[in-house]
């Protein structure tokens, strides 16, 4: 019984000790190497009402976001809920935009940059911004 449970404890853990096994010195495993990645979601109404079209989005993406990231990015549809700041909950189509980061010094700027020239292009509150670590590959 009592080696069941010992053996039961620790072999949830034989998964992640092989992992380890097979990365590389960063953390990354074989082939991959460690970044950050940028993943920036829009709303795609005005005010309460749907307003930025897929030409809109697309002007959008070939005059702002484009010549900052000229590397690659990558766009997905999404359906997004939020509450702005008068209360309501809004539920709306998105655009969700995801960035591969170099580790330029300016590269905060330019997602700054981009997040601005949403907001003020098409009168939007607030542009979401995560970033987080990953292991990447092209």
């Amino acid at each position: 019984m009592r080696i069941a449970l010992v053996i039961a404890l620790f072999l949830p853990l034989a998964g992640c000790m092989s992992l380890n096994v097979v990365a590389d010195a960063d953390g990354c495993p074989e082939g991959l190497k460690p970044a950050m990645t940028a993943e920036l979601f829009f709303g795609r109404n005005i005010g309460s009402a749907p307003g930025v079209s897929d030409a809109d989005w697309q002007a959008f993406v070939d005059t702002e976001v484009t010549p900052r990231f000229p590397d690659g990015l990558t766009v997905a549809d999404a359906a997004g809920q939020w509450r702005g700041v008068n209360g309501v909950v809004v539920a709306e189509p998105s655009k969700t935009l995801l960035l591969v980061l170099k580790g330029d010094p300016d590269e905060r700027a330019r997602i700054d940059a981009v997040r601005a020239a949403y907001k003020a292009r098409f009168r939007q509150e607030s542009v979401l911004l995560i970033e987080r670590p990953a292991c990447v590959g092209f």
